[in-house]
């Protein structure tokens, strides 16, 4: 079945597509320092397990891993949701005065998304990139199930209480919050419409977000 958004791009256009740097995150300012990359880094790779490099993408990696991807699947996480739980993000896709709301995990139940198989070459730089780029905690090494057999694959679920996390929230005031927010790498409309586009492409429904995207819509429409 064909399921029509009723977020749409143009109603995504009415925020600003990004705005400049507003600066850093006080709470995560620690974690991002060299020194604590290049601990998550080395720490990930002595953890990794035999066989292809697997990174589990439930939000944006789906649609921008940002690194090389030579094989894709939907594989599925045991012990986990996919929850907006990481904020208030008041840098990379919010600001000060419209913080962002993040997805990550949230245990319990389960989590269908896309395992993505890395090229072996340049892996080390590869996963830097991702490390950089993604919620400053120590990404798990997870056991995910697909079509093709069991996938052993580095998770950014940020599973720790070294980043501030969102609870509480109903997905109505989800929804208030994330529609006008917009930070240096874009804005959470956005980010939203393109998960929900992906995951639906992938044959992934995922009934929360299907939900948040028409909320959502409801708010941008009444800006």
């Amino acid at each position: 079945m064909t399921r029509k958004m009723k977020l749409t791009r143009a109603l995504v256009d009415k925020i600003a597509a990004t705005i400049p740097d507003p600066g850093p995150m006080p709470d995560v300012e620690a974690l991002n320092t060299e020194a604590a990359i290049a601990a998550r880094h080395a720490d990930a790779l002595a953890a990794r397990p035999p066989g292809p490099f697997w990174v589990f993408a439930f939000g944006s990696l789906i649609w921008n891993p940002g690194v090389p991807v030579e094989a894709r699947c939907a594989a599925r996480a045991e012990g986990w949701h996919r929850a907006f739980c990481l904020g208030p993000d008041t840098r990379y896709r919010g600001n000060p005065d419209a913080p962002g709301i993040m997805l990550s995990l949230a245990p319990g139940g389960q989590c269908n998304g896309v395992a993505l198989r890395l090229p072996e070459a340049d892996i080390a730089a590869h996963l830097m990139t991702l490390i950089t780029r993604e919620p400053p905690a120590p990404p798990v090494w997870l056991d995910l199930t697909s079509d093709d057999g069991p996938i052993r694959a580095l998770c950014f679920v940020a599973p720790t209480d070294e980043i501030v996390r969102t609870s509480g929230l109903s997905l109505s005031q989800i929804a208030r919050q994330i529609a006008p927010a917009v930070g240096m790498f874009g804005n959470m409309p956005d980010y939203v419409l393109n998960t929900v586009e992906q995951l639906e492409a992938a044959g992934l429904h995922d009934e929360m977000l299907w939900e948040l995207q028409a909320l959502l819509a409801d708010e941008l429409a009444a800006l």
